[in-house]
């Protein structure tokens, strides 16, 4: 927990720019020694009080004090020099020279004041390295252009340290990270803390809030709308916090009457799961959840055809389908949205048009070449229902949000007006705002007749969006639960039935 010890103080910051006010009577005190998070849908002005922490942003009102003292950062060489530094999500280093350049980047040690002193520059940098403990993620001769994203971020950190950082302000650090890399970042984060140094830790990823930090500041609409210590709070109150409404009202159900059964799976038998039976009917939302591993994504991808099914029955609309590829399953009017948004979703170097359209290009494409006229129309009006925040339709995919990258891979699929739609952790690393609007579409296609499995490994969205829940474990269905009635008590019980039968016999 921090000290009592107040480094800065924000007090009744105000920010705006033409018809928004980004900020409004913005007050926070941020101590040494600890780790605040700060959280807030896309919008909300987290990346204007950043930037005004770095001098990128002049405020327009209120005023800013380190140690009790009144400053002002004119540039964000003044931010540097006052020992405030932010990490942002792609760190700002110099790729095409060596970790001991980059942490000493403007101070390079010469000799004679004129040539670089590349012995005392090496030696310095290990010493650098070895004091602050990361001699086993970064070496001072490393090229940076070779280092993982995680060893970018450590660079960074350890120039900020080099600098005499006391605030360091971290910008959704582990959304290009691997879990492994995450967990390493995590350990550095704490590392800092028991160094005495003051953290913003700005996320939409609430587990790694409540895991990691000592209070939590909420932002809302440009506003402060409340600071608690993690101790006093969960998800569901940031949540709410955040979106200024109950999590009651966050899922809406289109509580229809299930008659017509689209999809029938009879024994369906991979690799990895076993005698698979289950019905979706139209209009229905079926939740698929369980502990990791359970087999939820390993069904979805024999449905979509990318795992080879051993044996069991595809039905759709009565009609018996075979699926041996993922051209097989889009014929038969399956949509699939893959977990791993990045990796097996996007075309990262390609921009929204382009991801957008990719799946219905045999409509808009003659002779090799793309109408770019109903390329654009066709695209225009689907990103307009998805409410994407795009610059252009021309912008880089990567650019965008993940939330908006989310909203695009789903725009794909809804042009191909699919019957069945798969979606696998759908809100996976993306702000609240743009979850109530991932649910409020999935409600809206449910209505429409579109038959929805959606999995997710997060209970209270589980319950709150299926009509219908069925919990795996170890490749097999253990149950099913009407959505109306589920707790997460019930989901638990049947998600580790087995591990539960395990534990009695081996006491």
């Amino acid at each position: 927990m921090h000290s009592s010890n107040i480094i800065l103080s924000l007090n009744n910051l105000v920010k705006t720019f033409p018809n928004v006010t980004a900020l409004n009577d913005v007050s926070l005190d941020i101590y040494s020694g600890e780790v605040l998070a700060l959280i807030g849908e896309n919008g909300a002005g987290k990346s204007t009080m950043l930037k005004i922490l770095t001098g990128d942003y002049q405020p327009d009102g209120g005023i800013i004090t380190i140690d009790g003292q009144t400053v002002r950062f004119p540039t964000p060489r003044d931010a540097r020099q006052y020992g405030i530094r932010v990490i942002y999500q792609e760190p700002e280093i110099v790729s095409t020279v060596s970790v001991a350049e980059n942490i000493f980047l403007g101070n390079l040690p010469r000799s004679r004041g004129i040539w670089i002193d590349w012995n005392e520059l090496y030696r310095k940098a290990d010493e650098h390295i070895e004091r602050y403990g990361f001699q086993n993620e970064v070496r001072a001769r490393d090229f940076a252009e070779d280092l993982s994203a995680a060893q970018r971020q450590i660079v960074e950190i350890l120039r900020a340290l080099n600098e005499g950082v006391r605030v360091l302000a971290l910008d959704e650090p582990t959304s290009s990270l691997t879990d492994n890399e995450a967990e390493r970042l995590f350990h550095t984060v704490r590392r800092l803390r028991e160094m005495g140094v003051a953290l913003i830790y700005v996320s939409h990823r609430l587990n790694e809030i409540t895991a990691l930090s000592d209070r939590v500041a909420v932002l809302r609409d440009g506003e402060m709308v409340a600071v608690k210590s993690i101790s006093e709070t969960d998800k569901k109150d940031m949540m709410q916090l955040m979106v200024g409404r109950p999590l009651n009202q966050f899922f809406e159900k289109a509580h229809q009457t299930y008659n017509d059964v689209i999809l029938h799976v009879k024994n369906l038998t991979t690799k990895d799961v076993h005698n698979i039976n289950f019905e979706v009917h139209r209009g229905e939302v079926v939740g698929f959840t369980g502990l990791i591993g359970a087999g939820r994504t390993e069904v979805a991808e024999a449905l979509f055809g990318i795992t080879k099914i051993q044996r069991g029955e595809i039905w759709i609309d009565s009609e018996q389908v075979v699926i041996n590829k993922p051209r097989d399953a889009m014929r038969a009017g399956i949509a699939y949205t893959p977990e791993e948004r990045k990796a097996q979703a996007l075309f990262l170097e390609l921009n929204v048009r382009e991801n957008a359209s990719i799946a219905t290009l045999h409509r808009i494409t003659k002779m090799r070449f793309v109408n770019r006229k109903k390329e654009l129309n066709t695209v225009s009006a689907l990103i307009d229902r998805m409410r994407v925040k795009t610059p252009s339709l021309d912008q880089e995919i990567k650019k965008l949000s993940g939330g908006n990258q989310q909203k695009v891979v789903l725009a794909r699929w809804l042009a191909r007006s699919p019957r069945i739609l798969i979606l696998d952790e759908p809100t996976r690393g993306i702000d609240v705002g743009a979850k109530a609007e991932i649910y409020a579409l999935i409600n809206q296609l449910a209505q429409e007749g579109v038959a929805i499995i959606f999995i997710s490994s997060e209970l209270p969205e589980v319950i709150g969006i299926s009509d219908r829940i069925i919990v795996m474990e170890d490749g097999t269905i253990t149950g099913e639960l009407d959505g109306n009635e589920a707790t997460e008590e019930a989901i638990l019980s049947l998600a580790m039935t087995q591990k539960a039968m395990q534990s009695e016999q081996s006491t």
